[in-house]
């Protein structure tokens, strides 16, 4: 929890935070020998939200565990919709050697698996929609990083949330410039915009006092 407080208490620290839940099914999550539980994780991306509202957030999932009930993916797919990541790398679980759920009899099929991988990363592509369309039209700071390489007139760069952001640009002038860039287009992994005009400040969300 300190790192939400933390990074809300540093004005050079990116509004970013990772946090991997891998389950959402307490069940579950104790049969793969997690140290924490749904209610936890939940707890700590809810005070990371009270400190930094706009913070974005993003997580490891794993579906298909063995043993794994339609309803404890479907208590994942809830965690889900309760935060709405801004990204999740997700796998379906493959065996590895040497690891005790291996061996486990409760296997599931691969049809089950890859079922489940489909519909978790139909919601992840949603809510990553969903989260980038918020900055439409926004002005936010960007560290240029190198040139689009599908346009060459174009430099990308980060955002404090980890958002990729394409604008015209010399690369020559700009790279490891913190450049200030009005959002024009939304897409579901990246954004685009402008060079924002002077007088134009970059958008803040402060927490509800």
């Amino acid at each position: 929890d300190g790192k939400g407080d933390a990074v809300a208490e540093t004005s050079a620290a990116c509004e970013y935070f990772h946090v991997p839940f891998q389950s959402g099914s307490n069940a579950i999550l104790k049969a793969m020998g997690r140290g924490h539980s749904r209610e936890r994780f939940l707890s700590i991306v809810d005070r990371i939200r009270q400190r930094l509202p706009d913070a974005a957030i993003t997580a490891d999932v794993i579906v298909g565990f063995p043993g794994e009930t339609e309803q404890d993916f479907l208590d994942t797919l809830d965690i889900m919709e309760q935060v709405k990541f801004d990204a999740v790398n997700t796998a379906a679980y493959s065996p590895r050697p040497n690891t005790p759920a291996a061996t486990w009899e409760n296997q599931l099929t691969e049809e089950v698996k890859q079922d489940r991988l489909r519909r978790i990363n139909d919601l992840c592509d949603l809510h990553a929609e969903e989260r980038r369309a918020r900055m439409m039209d926004r002005v936010v700071e960007v560290l240029v990083e190198e040139r689009n390489v599908k346009k060459p007139t174009q430099v990308m760069g980060r955002t404090t949330h980890g958002y990729i952001v394409y604008f015209d640009g010399d690369i020559e002038e700009l790279r490891g410039e913190l450049v200030n860039v009005k959002i024009t287009t939304c897409q579901r992994y990246y954004l685009a915009g402008k060079i924002a005009e002077e007088g134009e400040e970059v958008t803040k969300i402060l927490p509800e006092v």
